[in-house]
Order: structure tokens, then C-alpha cells, then sequence
């Protein structure tokens, strides 16, 4: 990996470190394949990756964070800002989602525990299947940015916003918000059940992919992506009833 930063660098020297990120980049690229939308394919992804490794040597700034950290921030960032681009969900969707957070809510509220999958589609009326063919359509579009609630690389503690343009100094309030949505996310994801906690752990934590994660949890990739979407749908649900919205 790359040592040393230099100001100017020359077409082979990017060549190289390019070809060094490189399998990074296409982990991390394929580890984002559920969230892709039918006009983009994993090459975009990579081809994303490189453009902000790219950027991440222009941008850096010796001395304040390793520049391996900081350039695989800037690689995830710049897939995830074109996964974000391209993102669009249609109104009948965005209508099953949000009829599905409701349910959750509600259930909550009447059992005193989380909904189990059989129960909020009975509720909603509808089949096992169909419950889970909403999730799986949604999974490209309900998603919470992990990646801002900081990463430890063994000697520096690094909060994203250090790897994006910030022309405007945040004010203690903002501070202040960011640090209680991090309390909150925490506190509902502690009340997640066993296995969807054990799926955000894997996934966003040890970094595992989707099929990783099943082989681990003797379960298929398929119901995997399924725990990933309704925990995300609980989280997101959660999360704005909190707010009070």
C-alpha cells in the first residue's frame, strides 16, 4: 500500500497505486451489489472507486490521518455518491415501505415486542412472499450511512467528514444532533433481534458480504438480504418516530 504522499504524481506512479487499491476497491464494490439499481452495474461501481482514489490523492493533507485511511474513505464515499445519484424508488414502492414501517410500529406498540415476519403480513394482508418481495425491492433504496458514524484504523479515530469538502464550520448544535442520532441509532439497534443485529454487524462492522454472512449463519444469501432490509426498515421506521415526524 501506499507509504508516502507525494504532491505531483506521474501517470505510472497512479497506475500503480491505482493497481495496489484495486482489489480493495472491487471487494468493496461487490460488497454494495444489493443497493445497485438496474442502470448500474458493478464496473460503474469500480469505475467510481478509482475516481475517488484519485481525488483522495489530490485531496490529502499530510499529518492529519494515515493516507490509506483516508483514501478508502474516499473510495466507499464516491460509490456510495453514485449509488446515491442513481437512486429512485416509485411512489407504489415507496407506499408498500412506508405501510410496512407503519405496521412494525404499530405491532410494537400493541405486543410490547418486535413483530415477527409472519405477523406484520398478516396484518397487512398479504403473503409470507409478498412480504419478502417488498423488502427485497426495497433494498436498494432504504439504506442508513454507516460509514458516518466514524472508524478506528488502530492508531487514529476518524469521523468521515474529515475525507469531504466542508467549506462551512459545523456549530456546536450540529455536533450536538449528529452525537444524539449516533445514542439513538445505538439504543435501537441494541433492541433489534439476535439474528438482523448479528446480519449489521457482520455486514457493516467485519465488513463480510451477503453471501459471506449466510455461509456464516447457515442461511441463504436471499434471506440474508431479507434480514438486512427489514432491520433497515425498523431502524428507519424507529428513527423517525423518535424524531417525532
Amino acid at each position: 500500500m501506499i507509504t508516502a504522499y507525494k504532491t505531483e504524481l506521474s501517470e505510472a506512479e497512479k497506475e500503480k497505486i491505482i493497481n495496489e487499491f484495486l482489489p480493495m476497491i472491487k471487494y468493496t464494490a461487490y460488497r454494495l451489489t444489493w443497493r445497485l439499481p438496474p442502470q448500474l452495474t458493478v464496473d460503474d461501481l469500480i469505475s467510481a472507486g478509482v475516481i475517488g482514489l484519485l481525488d483522495a490523492l489530490q485531496r490529502y493533507e499530510e499529518g492529519r490521518v494515515k493516507l490509506n485511511t483516508f483514501a478508502e474513505f474516499r473510495i466507499k464515499g464516491a460509490m456510495l455518491d453514485e449509488l446515491r445519484a442513481q437512486e429512485w424508488m416509485p411512489k407504489s414502492l415507496k407506499k408498500k415501505v412506508d405501510t410496512v414501517k407503519k405496521a412494525h410500529l404499530q405491532m410494537e406498540k400493541e405486543l410490547g415486542r418486535l413483530p415477527e415476519d409472519k405477523e406484520v403480513a398478516d396484518l397487512l394482508g398479504i403473503s409470507l412472499d409478498e412480504y419478502y418481495k417488498i423488502l427485497q425491492n426495497a433494498s436498494s433504496t432504504v439504506a442508513l450511512r454507516f460509514e458516518d458514524f466514524g472508524n478506528n484504523d488502530g492508531e487514529h479515530n476518524l469521523d468521515v467528514t474529515e475525507c469531504i469538502s466542508d467549506p462551512e464550520a459545523r456549530s456546536p448544535l450540529d455536533i450536538f444532533e449528529d452525537k444524539s442520532k449516533k445514542e439513538m441509532l445505538a439504543k435501537i439497534i441494541s433492541e433489534l433481534p439476535e439474528k438482523e443485529k448479528l446480519v449489521l454487524s457482520l455486514y457493516y462492522w467485519e465488513e463480510m458480504t451477503m453471501k459471506e454472512i449466510g455461509k456464516v449463519m447457515d442461511l441463504t444469501e436471499s434471506r440474508v438480504c431479507q434480514l438486512h432490509s427489514q432491520s433497515l426498515i425498523r431502524l428507519k421506521a424507529k428513527m423517525h418516530n423518535n424524531r417525532g415526524g
